[in-house]
């Protein structure tokens, strides 16, 4: 494998372990979000799960295992209402458009175009539950992070600023610093 594939396959592996994150973290959103947003999560969630399908898929035709969903995730806040299942919901969205941008960076052709509208899509979304925009979707979050794409799979510590998903339920929570 070409060092080129090798970075691919790594920004694939990270963008599917956010995924498996948003997966996780939808189903935490759905319980807990009003019955006014339930449609708009369960449709995020079925669009994860989609995207989640794909990049396996991808990985395996590029001849690697995917990278397995962790069995439980340590949220980066306590979700006890609509309110904050909303804050979630967006946190998820900026994560996942995160990783989705160090994707675009790391592929070509069918690939990129690809990572670039699941950006577009996660960017989205995240406008809708957050109520405005940001000016670079996905980089927001990074701003002075410094971190390093190849951390941001399911089985890293969530630690840095531009981390792909919640952590790990074996690692303690951190403090979002977007």
């Amino acid at each position: 494998m070409s060092e080129r594939d090798t970075g691919e396959v790594t920004a694939l592996q990270a963008a599917l372990a956010a995924e498996h994150a948003a997966v996780y973290g939808y189903g935490v959103v759905g319980g807990r979000i009003s019955e006014a947003r339930r449609t708009e999560a369960r449709a995020a969630y079925d669009a994860h799960r989609a995207r989640r399908d794909t990049l396996a898929r991808e990985v395996r035709a590029l001849g690697t295992e995917p990278i397995a969903a962790s069995a439980a995730y340590a949220l980066p806040f306590a979700v006890a209402d609509s309110a904050a299942a909303v804050r979630l919901a967006t946190e998820l969205e900026e994560r996942v458009a995160g990783v989705y941008s160090d994707l675009v960076r790391a592929t070509t052709g069918a690939l990129r175009r690809e990572a670039a509208g699941a950006l577009r899509e996660a960017a989205v979304r995240a406008v809708r539950w957050r109520g405005g925009s940001v000016a670079f979707p996905g980089l927001a979050e990074r701003a002075g992070a410094g971190t390093d794409p190849a951390a941001t799979g399911a089985g890293a510590p969530a630690t840095k600023a531009g981390s792909a998903s919640p952590t790990p339920a074996s690692t303690p929570a951190r403090t979002p610093t977007a």
